[in-house]
């Protein structure tokens, strides 16, 4: 069960594997995409389809219909990634239940957007979960875990691609735990340091310039190249960052209020936050492409504040 790029590498590791076989795929109805708005299957129906498996797309997954049909199929197992919140017809349906691979290291970052969240806050560890589903979200007894460090040049895209082969890895090895009854299976411990990982939503990405140049950079980071991180021009413009790097106060370069925009009209944009300076380098201005921001300065001029 799964729906974008990260859970193809899971489905394609199990079909490979000789102990078990796949006998369905459960993802989320096409969707209209791009500028037609033409219905687009998601990567896990197209990977199924490839290999020739049945595929499953309900719109209500507390049907009966649905419920039937999944039932039909008699998995002893259902593997979950990337997916929606299961009820619990479905979820306790197989007879050894149901697994879920989260890209985090559980129970820290419980949520849709563990992955945005661990850069967000400037972790340097980040890791691949796989656990039994339960009633509460990212909550079900742990089966295994695999640590993945965060690169300082790391960003959403990046991660997400390293942890997608991890969690790949990490399905494999669970199922097989699971077939041969050797799964471990230990509960959930409450920590005081743990931190969420809710959806994403359209304000999470303006940045704050009341911040440390720090922060802003990790904020970025973690929402590089979507949904980006953005502020709002001089002109109420929207302009989207994809990288930055912080420019420390010193001799030359003075302090101004937070949110003060400057550029030398060639090379360099910079906005002033908490500390210092952040420096733009990969940017997109509302209806245009993305660039480099020396590009940009070639037919941009910063409107007066």
């Amino acid at each position: 069960m799964g729906t974008p790029d990260f859970a193809v590498p899971t489905l394609e590791s199990l079909l490979a594997w000789p102990g078990g076989r796949v006998v369905a795929v459960v993802t989320a109805p096409d969707r209209p995409a791009g500028r037609g708005r033409q219905l687009q299957a998601s990567a896990v129906k197209e990977a199924a389809l490839a290999h020739g498996l049945p595929v499953l797309q309900p719109t209500n997954l507390k049907s009966p219909e649905f419920q039937a049909e999944l039932q039909r199929y008699a998995a002893d197992l259902q593997v979950v990634v990337a997916f929606r919140m299961l009820p619990e017809a479905v979820w306790n349906m197989p007879r050894l239940g149901s697994i879920n691979v989260h890209a985090s290291l559980l129970p820290q970052y419980r949520g849709a957007a563990p992955i945005n969240w661990a850069l967000m806050h400037g972790d340097l560890e980040t890791g691949i979960t796989s656990f039994f589903l339960r009633h509460e979200i990212d909550t079900g007894d742990l089966i295994m875990q695999e640590r993945v460090p965060i690169a300082p040049d790391d960003d959403f895209g990046s991660l997400y691609d390293k942890l997608k082969v991890v969690g790949a890895r990490l399905a494999r090895r669970s199922v097989e735990a699971i077939a041969a009854g050797t799964a471990p299976s230990t509960p959930q411990e409450p920590r005081p340091d743990l931190r969420p990982a809710p959806k994403l939503q359209k304000e999470t990405g303006r940045l704050d310039f009341t911040r440390p140049t720090a922060e802003l950079v990790n904020w970025v980071r973690g929402l590089s190249p979507t949904p980006a991180a953005f502020a709002s021009l001089p002109d109420g413009r929207i302009l989207k960052i994809f990288r930055a790097q912080p420019v420390p106060l010193g001799a030359e370069v003075p302090p101004a209020a937070p949110g003060t925009w400057a550029s030398d009209g060639r090379h360099s944009l910079r906005v002033a936050a908490a500390d210092g300076w952040l420096e733009l380098l990969d940017v997109q201005l509302e209806g245009k492409k993305r660039l480099p921001v020396k590009e940009l300065l070639l037919g941009f001029k910063l409107p007066a504040q």
